[in-house]
């Protein structure tokens, strides 16, 4: 396998766990619409698709496509995970909150991961050189810190004792 058809793999493993997580994020955001925190999150799905749109954007200028299968995974993934930590299995619509929190920042930090790892390898790549990697790095980071106030006030009404 060529580097390039490496990267392919790469981006669209990526590309299917971004699908997943602008559902996640849409339906985070819509759960908290009222609570304290929920200006915190701000466009959160909005950017996570922007991020996604990226990689497409990316795997169209190496000649690659989509992988259909890989896209699917993360669909499915998403629903299997939604009906995991739904609040009739956890008990609390605060714990369910959380673990989807934290199930979101993982994905962010995989994104962070992904960013840096182009970064490595952008000067041998001459369609990298037209994304601004930085911004996409400082924005996932950005993201993981909105994510960690949703998780921690989730965590915090989730676990509050009643002394």
């Amino acid at each position: 396998m060529t580097a390039n058809e490496q990267l392919s793999t790469y981006l669209n493993d990526h590309l299917g766990g971004a699908n997943a997580g602008v559902e996640m994020a849409r339906q985070l955001h819509d759960e908290i619409q009222g609570e304290p925190e929920a200006e915190v999150l701000g466009r959160l799905p909005e950017e996570i698709e922007e991020d996604l749109n990226t990689l497409r954007d990316l795997l169209e200028a190496m000649g690659a496509t989509d992988h259909p299968i890989k896209q699917a995974a993360g669909w499915v993934a998403e629903k299997a995970h939604r009906l995991a930590i739904a609040e009739p299995r956890t008990g609390s619509p605060y714990l369910s909150r959380m673990l989807q929190a934290e199930t979101l920042a993982l994905g962010v930090e995989g994104k962070r991961c992904l960013w840096l790892a182009l970064s490595e390898v952008a000067s041998s790549y001459p369609h990298l050189a037209t994304v601004d990697l930085q911004k996409l790095l400082d924005r996932a980071e950005d993201q993981r810190r909105r994510l960690e106030v949703v998780r921690r006030a989730a965590a915090r009404r989730a676990f509050a004792t009643d002394d």
